[in-house]
């Protein structure tokens, strides 16, 4: 304001001095008048130049000015960069919100007050089989049919989720979702979708897991109960009491195969994962596998009188360490080659062999000559408790977990199973190790 008023005094005073020298009296006032006329021009003319910014599109480039003008114009153009800051990290932070949204593993849609589609995420659109560019501001009602949906749609009452089919879902892959709305703002909401396949599945093999237990002791434990209770009431010939008490025997070894396996298996998922630095010398493992074999194999064929055909690799061709724990390896291999010989007839073919491959994988492979295995069951043999015949698993000793647990450790030892079957001429169980967890045997190594 001092610089303004004194520019206008300036002004004035070298206009009147201009007058009073051209010697007349009126010209003093005419150049005072001047001045101030001139002044304001000039003043009108800056504030214009400064509007005409304010109104431009261009904000950053603000007019170089001084004074009064010049400071309105230099604090604008903070305000403006302080504004367009602010804004700028609204963006930001709104377009973070959305991208951590995006990256939710559960679909969201926003709705306004009608149910129309504000916005969803991509989980939303596969889930529900959207476009987010097609069906923006469509009304959800009418996108989506499935009859569960539509009826809890229908009710206006969200308290609780809705189940409903996934739009991928399939009789083989079936999909199930968990839907539920919940109010925010001015009678907007939010829809959230939960793909619970994996926890329905989960909670399905609990259930079955419970029962099958239950079943499989319940069955022994109820022989074992009547056996004691006819020891107990009646007189018996030592006979029939030596085949009683070998029964009982029988049926309480079953129960204990049950229980160690089952503790075996919840080990296995408890436990962490076998360290790469703990290697394991292959040769002597598969030795202690053949002598195993060959007892068994006498055991089951003893009636018969005659024996597997049992085939090992020679110990100079499994000159390999393989990383991972002992025990579990030798359970897993032992399996499956126990697996073959109690579902190989007499005098069946069994093979065992380690193949060591150009990329520097290995397979170590159990083929059998059995009876094989009809290909609607291969892809369930892994899960717990499942038998293809039931009654001849349990003549030959087997608990329906044997293949859970092969399963398992091959996953912690970062191998693969596969199972090839040909119906009435055999089988043949591989498990493939990749090329980080197989070394060459380290000479004077003693193992674990």
């Amino acid at each position: 304001m001092t610089w303004r008023g004194l520019t206008l005094a300036l002004l004035q005073a070298a206009l009147m001095g201009l007058g009073w020298w051209l010697g007349q009296a009126w010209g003093v006032a005419a150049g005072a008048l001047l001045a101030t006329w001139l002044w304001m021009v000039w003043d009108m003319w800056r504030a214009r130049k400064l509007l005409v910014w304010l109104r431009s599109t261009e904000l950053q480039q603000a007019p170089a000015m001084s004074g009064l003008w010049g400071e309105l114009s230099t604090r604008m153009r903070r305000w403006l960069r302080l504004g367009t800051q602010q804004v700028q990290q609204s963006e930001q932070r709104l377009q973070d919100i959305f991208a951590a949204l995006q990256a939710s593993p559960n679909g969201l849609i926003l709705l306004d007050a009608t149910g129309h589609i504000e916005w969803c995420n991509q989980m939303a659109e596969q889930q529900f089989g959207l476009d987010a560019q097609r069906d923006m501001l469509q009304s959800m009602g009418n996108l989506v049919r499935d009859p569960a949906f539509s009826a809890y749609w229908a009710r206006h009452d969200f308290a609780q989720p809705v189940l409903m089919q996934g739009r991928d879902s399939t009789a083989a892959r079936p999909v199930r979702l968990s839907v539920q709305l919940y109010a925010y703002g001015d009678g907007r909401h939010l829809l959230l979708s939960r793909d619970i396949t994996s926890l329905e599945q989960a909670e399905a093999m609990r259930r079955d897991f419970v029962a099958n237990v239950s079943h499989e002791i319940r069955t022994p434990l109820t022989v074992l109960v009547g056996f004691v209770e006819t020891l107990q009431t009646l007189p018996l010939e030592e006979d029939e009491r030596k085949r009683f008490l070998g029964l009982m025997a029988q049926q309480a070894t079953r129960m204990q195969s049950l229980v160690q396996d089952l503790l075996t298996l919840s080990r296995l998922e408890g436990s962490p994962l076998p360290a790469r630095g703990e290697w394991t010398p292959l040769a002597p493992l598969l030795r202690q596998c053949e002598d195993e074999a060959r007892a068994l194999s006498d055991m089951v064929t003893r009636k018969s009188g005659q024996a597997h055909v049992l085939e090992f690799p020679p110990a100079s061709a499994v000159q390999i360490d393989v990383a991972g724990i002992p025990a579990e390896l030798q359970s897993a291999f032992s399996n499956l080659i126990s697996n073959a010989i109690r579902y190989t007839p007499a005098g069946g073919h069994i093979a065992v062999t380690w193949t060591s491959h150009a990329d520097g994988s290995a397979t170590f492979a159990v083929q059998d000559s059995g009876r094989g295995i009809d290909p609607e069951h291969v892809g369930r043999l892994t899960e717990r408790f499942y038998r293809i015949d039931r009654s001849r698993s349990r003549e030959t000793g087997g608990t329906g977990l044997g293949l859970a647990i092969v399963k398992h450790v091959l996953q912690r030892h970062g191998a693969q199973l596969h199972i090839s079957s040909i119906l009435g001429k055999g089988s043949t169980f591989s498990a493939t190790f990749p090329a980080q967890r197989l070394r060459a045997h380290a000479i004077g190594f003693t193992g674990n």
